[in-house]
């Protein structure tokens, strides 16, 4: 703009700094920025520390220690053998917990350097650990646990091993307070139940069993050492069934042992004469297979029934049971089952072999010990233990409970005459017993035989069921049913009933009940008790066992006689075939009805045996007749059942020289002679060496034809009993002796003959008026039985009872002491 226009220039305002000289450095800046971060930092970590405290705190107070998981308390029950040997595990899980106490110091050390090495010092968590192994496991160095004893133990005992964030967050808290809560040795001892060790083993003591076939308590220190190497990798460093990893597990294993020298747990001398221990092969796991499931079942049984622990405890595992069982006779008795039937059976060919069943039991009679078993083919494939069932009839083989009842109480005939061995009773078929005022009774004979005058001896070897039922009358009915249960047969036996048919075994007592009521026979009238456990422990405690004090529960004459007669059965009775056994023995045959059984109950000396065969649908689970078994016509006791019994009896005493009974029988009873020599009149029992049949009676001629004419007369029932005379018991009606015109006439009804020879001198009035015509000759009660009764009591025509020996010493339960019932085994 010009001047003359009257305006004024403007300038532009100055600046109110000076500029800055750039000669001159500048001032630094002020870092606000970072400072403001590491201030945010500061905050959040202290609000991450305090959430963490918390955290720690609430997880402490929120998260309690929960009960053990069902497979961390899971225990098996071991069954052993009476040497040690093991039978069976009943359970799936493999373990059995131990005390601390129980574990050598020096495999407690061996599992201490391989896994914590300061654990008595160090806290339950280590977090460094835990940071340690997160890491190596992020980079590739492998999983690794960065856990402690007491963590592992929370792992195996509280929670389980899946691999969880929460899992292993509740682990800490838990063994957090496990740590405060527990004693170091308390935590130890649990890791040692609970670790795995390969081979199904959980816990020290089953790795012991699995790996060295020894006790945890048993083990030394190099195998301590390679059991803790285990627990690293269990099944990897198992060298026995992975030899291409022996350099690891030796590496391993010496490991262990360098530092239990470094911590001072093993000398160096030690540890250098240290040689690696090679673990046994591994075994695969039977289970019950075999007879095994019978064994343990026939023991929780024997356990159960006697108080010695509960069935809820049992099952809860942990018990290591010593049975009486000796595995070389259980080997014994399963092998003649398998000759004489299984190896026979063709169930394709014979649809009846598809039924057979056998069970057996060996009793020792002096102790009462069980010492082997059979309960049936495979216990996988039939579950019932054909040892301990109660639901077949025992038949014949009841009949010398009878015998023994009449030999104890001096029972007389229905004529008044004294019961012995060689007493004479009728034998013919369905004749009608005497005495018995419940009714008619007229029991038939195998397949239908008469015998006429029969001993009572020869009646026990033909198994003639009409003497026997006339003899339980004449003994007294409830009298044999409680000597039965005196004897060892359970009160509770299903159709124990007191009456005249009791002497044919309708009783359905299992064979283990019968093998203790002939072991009683067999120990002379005392009983001792079966029992089929010798030890039963849980963690170091062991439990009370029934006591096994014997008793004398019949007088031993009484016993002893009724052996010498069963001794005439093997002889030459229906029993001969036991006689392959190669040493005295004696028993009885019996067949149940409709031969849906067939039983051989014997003994020697040393040794008592029942077996039985029975026939039972597989399907259907009824009872079936055993005819064409085998392809036999059919089976009696005298047949298989005695083979089996001698093959079996001829192996579980191999070596044991045979030595014959000791007998004291009762006055006037001859000994029956030695094996071999025979009897006179027994040249026609030839046809009894496998059946119950009754071919060869003409050796009956021994006691009535031309055989006897050299034998002795008999007395008058008021003399003396003597060697080899008879006494005949007939009812009145039956024929008498032949004569030279024929057989004399028959009576009248309801009188007994005395058929003996009259004896020299004067003869003393008639000892007995006949009965009236409506009254029984011996009245025999029908009621309810009135329970055990004394065993000696006698009756209005009973002799007295026979009296114990002097050799016999005190006599615990004498001959008029009442019978008690025992208790059901």
């Amino acid at each position: 703009m010009s001047p003359s226009s009257g305006t004024r220039e403007v300038r532009p305002a100055e600046p109110s700094w000076e500029p800055r000289d750039p000669t001159v450095p500048a001032p630094p800046s002020r870092p606000r920025r970072p400072r403001r971060l590491l201030r945010r930092l500061f905050g959040l970590a202290a609000l991450g520390v305090l959430l963490l405290l918390g955290g720690l705190v609430a997880g402490y107070l929120l998260v309690d220690i929960p009960p053990a998981n069902a497979t961390a308390v899971a225990q098996s029950n071991l069954f052993l053998y009476r040497d040690g040997t093991p039978i069976a595990r009943d359970g799936e899980i493999d373990r059995e917990n131990v005390s601390l106490r129980r574990v050598p110091a020096t495999v407690q050390h061996a599992v201490l350097a391989a896994e914590e090495r300061d654990f008595r010092t160090s806290p339950a968590v280590d977090p460094r650990a835990m940071i340690r192994a997160t890491w190596n496991t992020l980079t590739g160095k492998g999983r690794q646990s960065g856990s402690t004893i007491t963590q592992q133990y929370v792992k195996n005992y509280y929670l389980g091993q899946e691999q969880t964030l929460t899992r292993k967050a509740k682990e800490f808290f838990i063994a957090l307070k496990l740590g405060r809560e527990k004693s170091k040795d308390e935590i130890l001892q649990g890791y040692l139940n609970t670790s795995y060790f390969g081979r199904n083993a959980y816990g020290i003591q089953a790795a012991a069993r699995a790996y060295y076939g020894k006790d945890a308590g048993d083990l030394d220190t190099a195998e301590g050492a390679y059991l803790a190497s285990l627990l690293n990798a269990p099944n990897a460093y198992d060298v026995a069934a992975h030899p291409e990893n022996r350099p690891r597990a030796l590496a391993r294993w010496h490991y262990v042992l360098d530092g239990m020298v470094k911590e001072g747990w093993l000398s160096p001398a030690a540890r250098a004469a240290a040689v690696f221990p090679a673990p046994q092969p591994a075994r695969p796991s039977a289970g019950l297979s075999g007879q095994r499931g019978y064994l343990v079942q026939a023991v929780e049984q024997y356990l159960t029934e006697h108080a010695v622990v509960d069935e809820k405890t049992l099952a809860a595992g942990g018990f290591r049971i010593t049975t009486t069982l000796e595995p070389a006779k259980q080997d014994a008795l399963v092998k003649a089952v398998e000759e004489h039937v299984t190896s026979k059976l063709a169930p394709d060919r014979n649809p009846v072999d598809r039924h057979v069943r056998v069970g057996g039991a060996a009793v020792d009679p002096t102790s009462g010990k069980v010492v082997a078993l059979y309960g049936g083919v495979d216990y996988t494939r039939q579950f019932v233990n054909n040892a301990t069932r109660r639901d077949y009839q025992v038949g014949s083989t009841f009949k010398p409970f009878v015998l023994a009842t009449a030999f104890q109480h001096g029972a007389l005939t229905q004529e008044g005459e004294p019961i012995t061995p060689d007493t004479l009773y009728d034998g013919d078929n369905r004749r009608p017993v005497q005495g018995w005022s419940g009714g008619t009774y007229d029991p038939a004979n195998e397949d239908d035989a008469s015998y006429g005058e029969i001993t009572v001896r020869s009646a026990t070897d033909e198994s003639v069921n009409t003497v026997y039922a006339q003899l339980a009358v004449d003994a007294g009915p409830a009298r044999v049913r409680d000597t039965a249960v005196a004897l060892g047969l359970p009160a509770k036996t299903p159709d124990l009933t007191a009456g005249p048919s009791i002497a044919l075994g309708p009783a359905t007592a299992s064979v283990l009940d019968l093998a203790q009521a002939y072991a009683t026979l067999a120990n002379h009238g005392r009983r001792a008790a079966y029992t089929l456990v010798e030890k039963v422990t849980r963690d170091g405690e062991e439990f009370t066992l029934p006591a096994g004090e014997g008793r004398q529960v019949i007088a031993r004459e009484a016993a002893d006689t009724t052996t010498a007669v069963l001794r005439s059965v093997v002889e030459g009775g229906t029993g001969t075939a036991a006689q392959a056994a190669g040493r005295p023995a004696a028993g009885k045959t019996g067949t149940a009805e409709d031969d849906k059984a067939a039983w051989f109950a014997g003994y020697t000396p040393e040794l008592v045996t029942v077996v039985a065969m029975m026939g039972q649908d597989p399907e259907s689970g009824r009872q079936q007749p055993l005819y064409g078994a085998l392809g036999e016509p059919r089976i009696n006791g005298g047949g298989t059942p005695a083979e089996i019994w001698a093959r079996f009896t001829r192996e579980a005493l191999a070596g044991v020289p045979a030595k014959d009974f000791d007998l004291r029988l009762m006055a006037g009873v001859a000994p029956v002679p030695p094996l071999g020599e025979g009897r006179e009149g027994d040249e026609g029992r030839q046809g009894h060496e496998n059946y119950d049949g009754h071919e060869g009676h003409d050796g009956h001629e021994g006691h009535e034809g031309p055989a006897a004419a050299g034998r002795p007369q008999p007395p008058k029932p008021w003399a003396p009993w003597t060697p080899g005379s008879v006494v005949r018991a007939e009812p009145h009606g039956a024929a008498g002796p032949a004569g030279p015109d024929g057989p004399a006439p028959r009576g009248e009804p309801g009188h007994l003959q005395d058929r003996r020879a009259p004896a020299a001198g004067p003869q003393p009035p008639a000892h007995r008026e006949d009965p009236p015509p409506d009254t029984p000759a011996h009245p025999v009660e029908t009621g309810p039985d009135p329970g055990p009764g004394p065993v000696s009591e006698p009756g209005p025509q009973q002799a007295p009872p026979p009296a114990p020996g002097p050799a016999d010493g005190p006599v615990d339960a004498p001959a008029d002491a009442p019978v008690s019932a025992p208790r059901s085994p």
